[in-house]
């Protein structure tokens, strides 16, 4: 695990008491457009409410943090601890995940009180933290980043679920990423080295550094365009199966999918829900909402491919290629597997991303909810192939013949 030198100075223990401030404020100010009853929503098991969410990221610096180098520090509710563990087996037992929903109380005032004893208690770590507890608490800020963008992602999903279409905030601006005629640029082709260098911050799954071998191949510039799947919509592309997985085929007919997420057809022209509210869709922005089945039939249909992560990866440093982050995260073509060498971290810790595994897709990139900074060229998120909750887009690539 990557982060902040152990042997802290008191220079560097300061800015990562106030990187601490800073990312648990932010957290807060996600929160406040919501109402309390806004906040206890879980809209699908694959969904957290924002309530759970500031809950377990908090629970995650009591566990990992306070109560292993802070002696004097005493829990707020034993009971916390089976309320807001997610999947950590080796951390105690678990409240089932599809039933969060459920948790009307502890209240939102509860868990803001909550929050404000752990601060309270990591301000204590902070000012002496043992060269141990540093890089867990630099995992912690950074696994509260992923909750954050995970905050926005679930409130639009149950918002979406509103007939009202209430907005999550109506000043909000979508990124729009760059347009104009799509160019194919040669990538770095032969061995490349593909993983985190080992500067800085990296979650396991992003390790070891290791050789790929590329072919020869093009990537696309930019994100494919709502304009462009409305071309693919209009041309068929959900009616066809022959440009389907057959997995894709199947949940696309139970699950009745004729567009992306989140979109809605009213008096004959197509409207897209967001953070914003429901807007007229705009051809020129990026699609997102999409799932990796999609984006595989969209990529037949358009006579290209997804590329592998490591084509990604090694293709992010090209002058030309634009929207790397910021807008959508981006399909790939690539399962989610370890890389040769892979060793998860010691403790429960280890179980953040090693044992899923299996049976996902990697993604690259990073979104409109993602932290600034919070990504980086070797950074893999990962999820089902049918999940299309996430603003998740796609680039296309190509064999070169």
């Amino acid at each position: 695990m990557n982060a902040i030198d152990p042997r802290a100075s008191g220079a560097t223990r300061q800015v990562l008491s106030d990187r601490y401030q800073s990312v648990r404020t932010r957290t807060e100010e996600l929160a406040e457009p919501l109402s309390p009853e806004d906040q206890v929503v879980q809209s699908m098991p694959d969904a957290s409410p924002t309530k759970w969410h500031r809950a377990h990221t908090t629970w995650f610096f009591e566990t990992f943090l306070l109560l292993p180098f802070l002696p004097s520090y005493r829990r707020l509710n034993d009971d916390y601890a089976l309320l807001f563990n997610s999947y950590y087996v080796a951390a105690g037992p678990r409240h089932a995940r599809p039933r969060r929903g459920l948790l009307t109380r502890p209240s939102c005032a509860e868990v803001a009180a909550y929050r404000t004893a752990v601060d309270e208690g990591m301000a204590a770590l902070l000012r002496d933290p043992p060269k141990e507890a540093v890089p867990l608490i630099e995992l912690g800020l950074q696994h509260e980043q992923q909750h954050q963008e995970l905050l926005l992602t679930d409130i639009l999903h149950a918002l979406g679920g509103n007939p009202l279409n209430p907005a999550y905030d109506p000043a909000w601006q979508e990124p729009r990423g760059a347009t104009g005629p799509e160019r194919m640029l040669d990538g770095p082709e032969g061995v490349v080295e593909i993983g985190h260098d080992g500067s800085g911050f990296a979650f396991d799954n992003e390790a070891p550094r290791h050789r790929a071998f590329l072919a020869p191949y093009r990537i696309a510039d930019r994100l494919v365009g709502n304009g462009e799947w409305l071309a693919f919509m209009e041309d068929g592309g959900y009616r066809e199966p022959l440009l389907w997985m057959s997995d894709g085929w199947a949940a696309r007919e139970a699950e009745g999918w004729e567009a992306p997420l989140h979109w809605e057809k009213r008096d004959g022209g197509w409207m897209q829900f967001g953070l914003g509210g429901l807007r007229p869709l705009d051809p020129d922005l990026p699609v997102r909402h999409i799932s990796w089945y999609e984006a595989d039939a969209f990529a037949r249909w358009a006579g290209k491919r997804l590329p592998t992560e490591q084509e990604w990866e090694a293709a992010a440093s090209l002058p030309g290629l634009a929207d790397l982050e910021g807008i959508a995260w981006q399909w790939t073509g690539s399962a989610y597997r370890p890389y040769p060498g892979f060793q998860p971290w010691a403790g429960a810790v280890g179980e953040y991303n090693g044992k899923f595994m299996i049976g996902q897709m990697v993604l690259r990139g990073g979104s409109l909810a993602t932290p600034p900074g919070h990504t980086r060229p070797s950074y893999r998120n990962f999820f089902p192939p049918g999940a299309r909750w996430q603003f998740t887009g796609l680039r296309l690539a190509e064999d070169v013949a």
